[in-house]
């Protein structure tokens, strides 16, 4: 009788769950061989639809053969997966929907309000009316005896009979999570230190949250809003965590869970749910740092990425091969968020936003979309107001014929949504449908190009210093009107751009940040006390990356400090060279920033040092990318020939199956180039070649 020896652990996944589909990326360690699934996404239950496609990507499970639910996955199918990185959007979704944890604030006595004021600002900027409603409300923000001062000393002690009462207060109120945020913690945290001690002696969850742990960085409502909404956010995506691990590990699993950050790093399961705010924006950043990497591989260091999904189109741009890092964003109006993260411009033009005629007369496509429910007109499911994708099937650039999706939908409906263009657009601006359908993608390819405007000319960026590289489902559809749009003379398609933030999930680094404020001029700068801050730092978030229990080929460190003129509002991150610190050696860094940003430096004038900022990063093993070039001979990628509407007129366009293409394969438009996660757009004007890792380089063709 043989015997069966399990299979080691060797497949690490990239998963992304979309509002429309999970996407996952499959890197074989055995052999470096590669692979993508695509399955329907679970509204509600984002883990139901992850489990479905962990059952497709584990051994001996074909893509298209199980369509159930979790409950039903077999026993031990998760047995071969050594490590899952998970790019998710429940934090963002939660924030954007207010579908938060029930939340307290504990603060110092004459603050409760920080939350609400915010820095005074509107939501329109020359409005007259706005409102805002903070995540807390009044009555769940109260306040406690201490004070500390801006210099670090003490003033007042905390008074811990208060801090007990009012914890009390807030579980009688049914709050779930609670914030302890106090008035210059950063400068000295130990009352707000003794207060989470006396809060988390009562509260029944782990959900506390210390303002100066989350962000121990001077300005107080970011630090307020960022501490905030990490703990509104603890409950839901801890319980979302937890039920994914305990179906993974129920299923066989016994490898490392990671979730992507929204610095393009990952960090373990375990610091995702202490600080959940990390987590905003992750899959579009997980797609960045692919397009990143694939750019460089193909020789582009300088590109602008562009994400269209469903609902959103998301632009960023990666610089001499790095993706940019911003200091804070803004989830919506009033949602601040205080945390490294990649720079993203996100505006609502995606497959499924919504064309109407406003009340002006005006064409307007977005923000509102029809989603992944019911979607487009052309999916059939009751919706009757036309989407971008549904002008894209009546100008016939996606085949009415085509299964979409890899299957999820095997025709779509043409005449409904030529319909609705016809009810909704045509007949408002007394307009034939098709001049209709071409209008509602001549104005969504202008907002997109204007967000593309945003991250690079806005920015002091030239765009045709750049190549564009569209993904998301709907991005190559339009990666010829953004070329001609914004001027950049080179797009790359990537070889799967459907799935590029999963592939994404797979490439990133394990990584952490910290910031601590320092507020000294830089004559004051104590040395000694700056090297002892960094050795924290380092030594912090080196016990992050060891908790993780991951392999790192190595481990690198990023060091900057915030620094600014005295006077100035607006700091300035200069590198640091930790092997010189020195006074001269920091004050010729800035200097030479400064001067590089602003074109002279302010002889004279005292320096000042805001912040110190550490990163530590643990690489992660890369694969070859060349596991996704073609290896067919490309005899059987032509489909024939479809009729496009284009430019007023009817093009013979022809149709190829894109992944059949060799390498060096050359495609002039017309042409249509389909694959189960996309469909690529080649207007006339326009050619195409295949390079050696299965990218399609895009170039205008010279008359």
């Amino acid at each position: 009788m043989s015997t069966v020896h399990p299979v080691a652990p060797h497949l690490v996944v990239g998963v992304d769950v979309g509002g429309t589909f999970t996407d996952l990326f499959v890197l074989d360690e055995r052999n470096g061989s590669a692979r993508i699934v695509k399955v329907p996404s679970t509204r509600g239950e984002e883990a139901r639809g992850f489990m479905n496609g962990v059952v497709l990507v584990s051994e001996g499970n074909a893509p298209g053969a199980f369509t159930g639910n979790a409950a039903a996955v077999p026993q031990g199918v998760a047995s071969t997966l050594a490590t899952i990185v998970h790019g998710t959007t429940v934090g963002t979704n939660a924030l954007l929907e207010r579908k938060v944890a029930r939340t307290g604030i504990i603060t110092t006595r004459g603050f409760r309000d920080v939350l609400e004021m915010r820095r005074r600002d509107r939501p329109q900027t020359w409005g007259l009316r706005g409102s805002f409603t903070p995540v807390v409300p009044r009555d769940l923000r109260l306040e406690v005896d201490e004070r500390v001062l801006a210099d670090g000393s003490l003033h007042t002690e905390v008074n811990l009979d208060q801090v007990r009462a009012q914890t009390q207060a807030l579980l009688d109120a049914g709050c779930e999570a609670v914030c302890v945020f106090f008035i210059n913690a950063y400068a000295n945290p130990i009352n707000e230190q003794q207060a989470v001690a006396a809060v988390r002696a009562l509260w029944p969850n782990p959900y506390v949250t210390s303002a100066s742990e989350v962000l121990p960085e001077i300005r107080e409502f970011e630090r307020c809003s960022t501490a905030t909404l990490n703990a509104a956010l603890q409950p839901v995506v801890g319980s979302y965590l937890a039920k994914l691990e305990d179906d993974l590990r129920t299923q066989g699993f016994s490898g490392e869970l990671l979730i992507v950050q929204s610095n393009g790093g990952v960090m373990s399961r375990e610091t995702a749910c202490d600080v959940p705010i990390r987590t905003a924006l992750s899959g579009p950043a997980a797609g960045v740092i692919a397009c990143a990497a694939v750019a460089r591989a193909s020789g582009y260091l300088n590109v602008i990425t562009g994400d269209m999904g469903g609902t959103s189109f998301d632009v960023s741009l990666v610089a001499d091969g790095e993706a940019s890092l911003a200091a804070q964003t803004s989830i919506e109006f009033g949602l601040v968020v205080r945390s490294p993260m990649i720079q993203i411009e996100t505006i609502g033009a995606g497959g499924g936003s919504i064309a109407s005629v406003d009340a002006s007369g005006m064409l307007q496509v977005g923000p509102e979309s029809a989603g992944s429910i019911p979607g487009p007109v052309c999916y059939g499911r009751g919706n009757t107001r036309p989407t971008v994708t549904d002008a894209n099937v009546v100008l016939g650039r996606i085949a009415a014929d085509r299964p979409l999706g890899g299957g999820l939908l095997q025709t779509l409906d043409a005449q409904g949504a030529k319909q609705a263009i016809q009810t909704h657009v045509a007949t408002p601006l007394g307009l034939e449908v098709l001049a209709a359908a071409e209008a509602v993608l001549t104005v969504a390819n202008a907002k997109m190009a204007g967000a593309i405007r945003v991250v690079s000319i806005e920015r002091g960026h030239d765009p045709r210093q750049f190549a564009y590289m569209p993904f998301g489902g709907g991005g190559a559809l339009h990666v010829c009107a953004m070329m001609r749009e914004v001027g950049v003379t080179t797009g790359i398609v990537p070889r799967y751009p459907g799935v590029t933030s999963a592939l994404g999930c797979v490439m990133a680094d394990m990584r952490h940040d910290a910031v601590q404020t320092l507020n000294k001029s830089l004559l004051d700068l104590d040395l000694a006390q700056l090297n002892s801050r960094l050795a924290n730092l380092a030594d912090a978030c080196q016990k992050r990356l060891d908790s993780a229990g991951v392999r790192f080929e190595r481990v690198q460190e990023v060091v900057a400090l915030d620094m600014l003129y005295m006077g100035q509002t607006h700091t300035l991150q200069v590198p640091l060279n930790v092997a010189d610190i020195s006074r001269e050696s920091i004050q010729v860094a800035f200097e030479k920033a400064y001067g590089a940003s602003f074109g002279r430096v302010l002889t004279g004038m005292v320096i000042r040092v805001m912040n110190l900022r550490y990163s530590r990063i643990g690489v992660r093993p890369k694969f070859d990318l060349a596991v996704l070039a073609p290896n067919g001979a490309g005899s059987t990628a032509s489909l024939g020939v479809q009729r496009v509407y284009h430019a007023g007129q009817w093009w013979d366009a022809q149709r190829y199956a894109r992944l059949d293409l060799p390498v060096a394969a050359q495609v002039t438009g017309p042409a249509i180039l389909e694959q189960a996660d996309t469909t690529v757009w080649l207007e006339p004007g326009f050619g195409a070649r295949v390079d050696t890792l299965g990218n399609l380089l895009v170039e205008r063709i010279a008359p």
